[in-house]
C-alpha cells in the first residue's frame, strides 16, 4: 500500500488541539495519527507540489471536507450558504476554482468550521490552505479565461483628463462631482515628498461653489460611470459602448473643439497644431506631419499609413471646400476623441497567447491610466518606441517619476474615494432632533468629515509611510469644524488660520494622534456616520465595510426574507443593549455564519455613535460592549486591541490592499488566477516595511498586470471588431 493511501485511511482529521499550553488527552490512534502526520509532513509538502490537482485534492482535501465540512454543506440535502462540498469532485476541479478560492479564504480566516462546530487541527488547517493554494494555482496556470485586461471605454473622469492633456487645456473640459475634493493654494506638491501642515480644500459635492471653477462654456458632461459593487468605476464590465452613448461622444467631441473657450488662451497646443502653418509651407504635408503627432499621442501608439491617409485627406478636403485652416483642424480633432481608438482601452495587436505580455506602447497606456488615470505622456511613448520599457529597472524609474508628478493627484482623486466608499455619507441625514449639532447654516459636518481620510491617504502616498498608517495613524488632518464635531476626540490645537463653519474653501492642520481612539481610515468620522443610520448605530453595515474595504472579504448580500430590526421597542426592549437586540439575527441558518464574520467587526467600533462621536454607555444607560474575536484568533476588548489585533494581522490587510489596487489597475474582479501574485506582491511589500509606494510598484510589476487584453483586433482596422476568445 502506497504512502498516500496509508496516511489518507487514518483519522487524522479527527483531531482537535483545545489550546496552546493546555493538555490534550487522545486515544492510541489519535495519538499515533498525531506522531505520524509530523513525521510525514515534509513529505507530504513535497509530494503535494508534485502530484495532478486532482490526485491531491482527492488525497489530502476530500476526506477532511467529509469529516468537517459536508455536515453543513452537502450532506441529507444540507447546503448552507448554497454552498454544496459534496459536488466538488476531483475530476471537476477545473469548474470550481471560485468555490476552491473561497475555501481557502475561509480555511486561512479560520472562519470554517464556525464554532459551535469541533475545530480543526492548526497544523492540519495550514496543511489544507496550502494545498488548496497548489490546487488553485496549478488550475489557474492552466487556463486562459480570466486573464490581462478588459477591453473597454474610458470613464468620465478619465476621458475629461485625456482630453485636457491631449490639448494642454488650461482649464477644465467640465466638473467633475465624483473628484470629492477640490486642491486650493496648490498644496499638493509629490515631487518634495512631503504634504503641507496647512491645507486648503473645497468639497465638491457637498461645498458651496467647489463647482464653479473654468472650464469649456457649452460643453456638457455624459453621466457619470457607476461604481461597481465593492469595486471601482472603472470596471471593464460596466463600461459598455450603446449607440446612443456613441451619438453622444460624436456631439461631445464637437461641442469641445466648437466650445467660445476652446481657443489658443486656453488650448497649449494651438500653435504647434492648430495655427495656419507659414505660406511657403505645403498645407497638404504640413496636415499630415501634425496629425501623426496629434494621432499617435491620441491612440496612444503610431498609427499606420491608411488611417494616417484617412484622416489627412479629411482635412484637405476641408480646406479644398474653403474652410479655415484651424476650423478644419478643430473637425478632425472632435472625429480624433469621438473615435474608438481614443474611446477605447485595449492591446491592438493580436496576441499569440492569453498569457503573452503587452507591448511598450500597451504597457505604456496601463501605466498611464493606473496613475494619472488618462493617456501617457511623451516620456512613456518615447520609451515605449525604443523598447526600453521591457527593461524592469526602466519601469521601475518611471513609477517614481510618475509618483512624483503632479498628475498623481488623479490617482488620489479616484482610488482612496472609491476604495473607502466615502460617497455613501452624501446621503447620510442623521436625525436633526436627536444630532442637532450635526447641522449648521444648509450645511452638514460630512462636508468636513469626507476630506479627513482622503488627507490622510494622499499624506501617506506622498510621504512614502506605511500603509499601517491607514489602520492606526499617529496624524490626521482637522479643520475647526470637524474638531469641534469629535467633542472628546478633537482635543488637538490647530495651526493656521481658524476657519469657523466654513463651507467654501476648508483649511485643515495637520495634528498629532496621541490618543487612539483617534487615527487611521476605520475610526474617523466619515465613516462612523455613512455606516450609521438615521437615529442609531448599525453594526452590521460597519462590520460589512471592514470586511469589504480593509479585508477585501465582502459578505454575501442578506437572504431577501429577514426582516429589519423593529425600531418600536417595547418597555423592556428599551432596557436592552444593541448587541442584544441584534442577536436575533445570528440565529437564522443562512445568517449565522456571515454574521460571526462581520458582527465582532461592527461591534468593535460601537463606542463611536452615529455620527463618530465617543461614547461609553448607551441613552438607557448600559454599557456599550465592544469586545469580540478577529478570525477567531485575536480577542479584544476595546478599539484599542482590536486595532492591535488588525497589525497582527496586517500582512492580511495588505494583501487586501493589492487586491483592491490591482482590481483597479485591471479594471476587473480579480479572481483565483491572481492568488498567486498577490502572495508575491505582499512579500515584497512586507520586505521594504510595508511603505505604500513599495506596495504601487509590486502591483504594477506583477504578472497579471502585465497581461494582454484577451481579445483579437485587427490592427489595421479603424473599428474596433472584437471577438473575445470564450
Amino acid at each position: 500500500m502506497s504512502l498516500s493511501t496509508d496516511v489518507q485511511t487514518f483519522p487524522f482529521p479527527f483531531i482537535a488541539v483545545s489550546g496552546v499550553g493546555q493538555r490534550v488527552t487522545c486515544s492510541s490512534t489519535t495519538f499515533f495519527v498525531l506522531l505520524l502526520l509530523g513525521a510525514f509532513s515534509s513529505i507530504l509538502a513535497q509530494d503535494s507540489q508534485e502530484r495532478s490537482p486532482a490526485s491531491l485534492f482527492e488525497v489530502n482535501i476530500q476526506p477532511t471536507l467529509k469529516i468537517h465540512c459536508v455536515k453543513c454543506h452537502g450532506q441529507m440535502d444540507v447546503v448552507e450558504g448554497d454552498v454544496n462540498l459534496v459536488e466538488l469532485l476531483p475530476d471537476r476541479l477545473g469548474e470550481q476554482v471560485d468555490l476552491l478560492s473561497s475555501l481557502v479564504d475561509v480555511l486561512d480566516r479560520n472562519e470554517m468550521p464556525p464554532e459551535d462546530e469541533p475545530s480543526m487541527d492548526p497544523r492540519l488547517r495550514r496543511r489544507m490552505v496550502a494545498d488548496l493554494k497548489t490546487i488553485v494555482r496549478n488550475i489557474s496556470a492552466s487556463r486562459a479565461d480570466g486573464l490581462g485586461t478588459p477591453i473597454r471605454r474610458m470613464n468620465r473622469f478619465q476621458y475629461n483628463n485625456a482630453i485636457t492633456d491631449l490639448f494642454d487645456l488650461k482649464c477644465n473640459v467640465f466638473t467633475l462631482p465624483e473628484r470629492i475634493m477640490r486642491e486650493h493654494q496648490q498644496y499638493f506638491k509629490p515631487e518634495t515628498g512631503k504634504m503641507a501642515d496647512v491645507v486648503a480644500v473645497g468639497n465638491r459635492p457637498l461645498g458651496k461653489s467647489q463647482m464653479i471653477e473654468r472650464r469649456l462654456a457649452g460643453v456638457a458632461a455624459f453621466p457619470q460611470d457607476l461604481r461597481a459593487e465593492h469595486g471601482f468605476d472603472n470596471q471593464g464590465d460596466h463600461l459598455s459602448m450603446s449607440p446612443l452613448l456613441m451619438e453622444s461622444f460624436l456631439k461631445l467631441g464637437q461641442s469641445i473643439t466648437q466650445s467660445p473657450d476652446f481657443t489658443k488662451r486656453n488650448v497649449g497646443i494651438w500653435k504647434s497644431f492648430f495655427s495656419p502653418p507659414a505660406a511657403k509651407r505645403d498645407a497638404s504635408a504640413e496636415v499630415r506631419e501634425r496629425l501623426k503627432r496629434f494621432l499617435y499621442r491620441a491612440f496612444r501608439r503610431p498609427v499606420n499609413a491608411e488611417v494616417l491617409n484617412r484622416y489627412t485627406q479629411f482635412v484637405t478636403s476641408r480646406l479644398e471646400a474653403g474652410v479655415g485652416f484651424s476650423e478644419a483642424m478643430k473637425s478632425v480633432a472632435a472625429a480624433t476623441i469621438a473615435s474608438p481608438r481614443f474611446l477605447y482601452l485595449y492591446d491592438i495587436s493580436p496576441a499569440v497567447s492569453p498569457t503573452e505580455s503587452m507591448n511598450g506602447f500597451e504597457l505604456a497606456s496601463r501605466l498611464s491610466f493606473f496613475l494619472w488615470g488618462s493617456i501617457p505622456d511623451q516620456v512613456l511613448l518615447d520609451l515605449a518606441a525604443s523598447g526600453e520599457l521591457s527593461d524592469p529597472q526602466v519601469v521601475v524609474a518611471q513609477i517614481d517619476r510618475m509618483l512624483s508628478d503632479r498628475k498623481i493627484k488623479r490617482f488620489c482623486d479616484s482610488f482612496p474615494a472609491q476604495w473607502l466608499q466615502l460617497d455613501r455619507i452624501i446621503s447620510s441625514l442623521p436625525d436633526p432632533e436627536k444630532y442637532p449639532d450635526f447641522y449648521f447654516s444648509k450645511y452638514r459636518d460630512s462636508m468636513h468629515m469626507m476630506l479627513e481620510p482622503l488627507l490622510l491617504f494622499e499624506t501617506i502616498l506622498i510621504e512614502n509611510l506605511s500603509i499601517t498608517q491607514l489602520i492606526d495613524s499617529d496624524f490626521t488632518y482637522r479643520s475647526p469644524v470637524l474638531q469641534q464635531a469629535y467633542e472628546d476626540l478633537g482635543k488637538q490645537p490647530l495651526i493656521g488660520r481658524k476657519t469657523g463653519a466654513a463651507v467654501g474653501v476648508l483649511s485643515y492642520s495637520r495634528v498629532p494622534v496621541k490618543d487612539r481612539r483617534n487615527g487611521g481610515v476605520i475610526t474617523n468620522a466619515a465613516v462612523m456616520t455613512m455606516t450609521s443610520g438615521t437615529d442609531r448605530t448599525q453594526p452590521i453595515t460597519r462590520g460589512a465595510w471592514v470586511a469589504s474595504v480593509i479585508f477585501n472579504d465582502p459578505p454575501k448580500p442578506p437572504p431577501a426574507d429577514v426582516p429589519p430590526l423593529d425600531e418600536k421597542l417595547s418597555a423592556s426592549e428599551q432596557q436592552l443593549t444593541l448587541r442584544e437586540r441584534l442577536s436575533a439575527h445570528r440565529k437564522q441558518a443562512d445568517c449565522k455564519g456571515c454574521h460571526e464574520q462581520i458582527d465582532p467587526l461592527g461591534f468593535a467600533l460601537e463606542n463611536y455613535d452615529a455620527i463618530g462621536v465617543w461614547r461609553e454607555q448607551y441613552e438607557n444607560g448600559r454599557e456599550v460592549d465592544s469586545s469580540g474575536s478577529l478570525f477567531r484568533t485575536h480577542p479584544f476588548d476595546d478599539i484599542f486591541e482590536f486595532k492591535d489585533a488588525i497589525l497582527a494581522e496586517k500582512h492580511r490587510f495588505a494583501r487586501a490592499l493589492a487586491g483592491h489596487l490591482l482590481a483597479f489597475g485591471l479594471a476587473r474582479r480579480v479572481g483565483p488566477a491572481e492568488q498567486a501574485a498577490l502572495d508575491q506582491i505582499v512579500e515584497a511589500t512586507i520586505a521594504d516595511d510595508y511603505k505604500i509606494q513599495t506596495l504601487i510598484k509590486q502591483v504594477i510589476l506583477s504578472q497579471p498586470f502585465y497581461l494582454r487584453t484577451d481579445l483579437t483586433v485587427p490592427p489595421d482596422s479603424d473599428k474596433l471588431n472584437v471577438h473575445p476568445k470564450r
